[in-house]
């Protein structure tokens, strides 16, 4: 054998995340975050729509669905301190002043009763998630996964918002995010899609606003 080294291989994969941290440090909304002291630049995507929609109104309740690192909730409590925030999430979330966390699975009863113990069974006024699936590369798989979080997320509607209430959720345009905008034109009266400019160029995400709940799809 050669005892000359073999060049190291550089995988599409590895190539991938040198590429998206590269991206990520030089993001003017990353950059924006950080001076600004969020934890995430999402919150610019929920600036932009709250601006647009106006979502955020003085003593409302607001539950954030898979809530962490805590972005949305952030600004919510920093810009309007007289909304009240329960967020949840699996997992952990560093604590946040003005917001109720809760680390537990949103669409198990036992998570329910520790979010109703707090609201003493007001429901919301507004909910939000800005959760991202677990990507396998399995296009089927991911589909399907996805599929179910959104079904949660409606399902948890369907027991804890306010028939005026409202929705946001992201979504990722595919099969899962038609599906959802199916079902979100049964059970909503209104529905719009939103493009918030902190989107990444070329990114297949978007937004996803219900408004006013006019039918169930469940079995309760």
């Amino acid at each position: 054998m050669s005892g000359k080294r073999r060049p190291n291989k550089k995988t599409p994969k590895n190539k991938s995340n040198r590429e998206w941290v590269n991206r990520h440090i030089n993001d003017p909304f990353v950059k924006k975050a950080q001076g600004q002291g969020y934890r995430s630049r999402a919150v610019f995507k929920l600036d932009e729509i709250n601006k647009q929609d106006k979502l955020l109104k003085k003593g409302i309740l607001v539950a954030d669905l898979g809530s962490a690192p805590g972005g949305w909730s952030q600004y919510i409590v920093r810009n309007y301190p007289d909304i009240e925030v329960i967020a949840l999430d699996l997992l952990e979330m560093e604590p946040l002043q003005g917001v109720e966390f809760i680390q537990g699975d949103f669409t198990e009863a036992s998570t329910i009763e520790r979010v109703m113990n707090l609201t003493q069974g007001r429901k919301f006024d507004l909910v939000i998630s800005d959760i991202a699936p677990n990507i396998t590369g399995v296009k089927d798989v991911d589909n399907a996964r996805f599929e179910v979080v959104l079904d949660s997320i409606l399902y948890f509607c369907e027991q804890n918002l306010k028939s005026e209430g409202r929705l946001l959720v992201k979504l990722f345009e595919g099969g899962a995010a038609q599906r959802y905008r199916g079902q979100t034109k049964k059970m909503f009266q209104k529905n719009a899609v939103r493009k918030p400019s902190a989107s990444r160029p070329g990114s297949k995400e978007l937004y996803f606003l219900s408004t006013t709940i006019k039918a169930t799809l469940f079995d309760n």
